[in-house]
């Protein structure tokens, strides 16, 4: 069963300081491969995201030299998926 596209009409659900602390801190990696991305394993426990040249994950950080981008975990669902704030910490609590 495919899950229903995100209600972009609705009003956001107003998120705890501590849900969003908790969602910057979620490791990329195993979040990004559920979200169907593929990884390849780099040294010192990074990880190259493959549809996207330069881009790489380690634990709850990402950073994208070419680009001069980086940032934590809701950063990377906002700034490279292209989700809301709101549709991000969906994303990454579920």
């Amino acid at each position: 069963m495919t899950p229903c596209p995100p209600d972009r009409t609705g009003p956001a659900q107003p998120w705890t300081k501590e849900q969003i602390r908790a969602a910057r801190k979620v490791a990329l990696a195993p979040l990004l491969k559920k979200h169907g991305l593929a990884l390849i394993e780099r040294e010192a426990g990074n990880f190259a995201v493959t549809a996207c040249r330069g881009l790489l994950v380690k634990d709850c950080y990402w950073r994208w030299p070419e680009r001069e981008l980086a940032g934590n975990s809701i950063d990377f669902f906002v700034k490279i998926q292209g989700l809301s704030f709101h549709e991000a910490m969906h994303a990454i609590l579920a």
